[in-house]
């Protein structure tokens, strides 16, 4: 809180717990509101975000209490936690639903996890699913390098897979970034299907997610009106003129071609 207070930059501050793999929600409302109440005297923090898997978890800890409580420190933002659609249970929803109408925004971070969700269908459902609870599809994580957890993981493939079922076949807001969380503090890198063929400084050759090939044609400079013709550099190299001399020039060569 020091360090903020001090920093001369507007900040968003993710608050979790101090404990690795802790949640925040956890705490007591008491606490949690003490934190919020010292983030936002510090003048340079705009966005609050909580991260919690209380909801799929524990939704009974959202309690109308701490939805009240939340709303005097907005904008709050909340990033849930779910993998499977079975996990978004009535009580979760109802759970989400409080936090929607305290004002609370909501995303969802999932972790790609082979024999859970590693299946276009699965996550296309989960995504609805979470659409429908009012929370945005955030991220898709390839799953971390850890100890004892290998058998979780899939392919990068699988998920660009994934990615791509999504893309173009469901609403974009059922689209999440697709990212791996760069070992050793490197940031989240997102991975895209390549869509793109070919950029040129005519055109861009693209697919679209059904495969069909597209061109976008680049836009054109734009060259000011009495420019000065660029020289040829080498002999029986036509100088390239620009603006209103260009235009005579054609006009010119039209009327000596049509007399011809």
């Amino acid at each position: 809180l020091i360090l903020l207070a001090a920093a001369p930059c507007t900040a968003m501050v993710f608050v979790w717990s101090r404990l690795s793999g802790g949640d925040p929600m956890m705490l007591s409302d008491r606490r949690i509101e003490y934190i919020l109440q010292r983030l936002r005297a510090i003048p340079n923090v705009e966005i609050i975000r909580l991260g919690s898997r209380i909801t799929s978890h524990l939704p009974e800890r959202i309690t109308p209490e701490f939805c009240e409580m939340v709303q005097k420190y907005h904008p709050i933002y909340m990033n849930t936690h779910f993998n499977h659609p079975s996990e978004l249970t009535p009580a979760s929803v109802a759970a989400l639903d409080r936090l929607s109408r305290a004002g609370v925004s909501l995303g969802c971070q999932t972790v790609l996890l082979k024999g859970v969700n590693d299946d276009p269908k699965v996550m296309m459902k989960l995504m609805h699913e979470l659409l429908k609870a009012r929370v945005r599809p955030y991220y898709i994580y390839m799953a971390d390098q850890v100890a004892g957890g290998e058998h979780f993981r899939t392919t990068v493939q699988k998920g660009l897979e994934i990615i791509q079922a999504l893309r173009g076949w469901t609403s974009g807001l059922a689209v999440p970034q697709f990212v791996i969380d760069a070992p050793g503090g490197g940031g989240k890198v997102p991975l895209l299907p390549e869509y793109v063929e070919e950029i040129t400084d005519d055109e861009v050759i693209f697919r679209n997610y059904e495969g069909k090939r597209f061109s976008y044609k680049q836009p054109k400079v734009a060259v000011p009106e009495g420019a000065p013709a660029i020289a040829a550099s080498a002999e029986g190299v036509v100088p390239i003129e620009a603006g209103k001399a260009a235009k005579k020039g054609r006009t010119a060569r039209r009327r000596k071609s049509a007399s011809g």
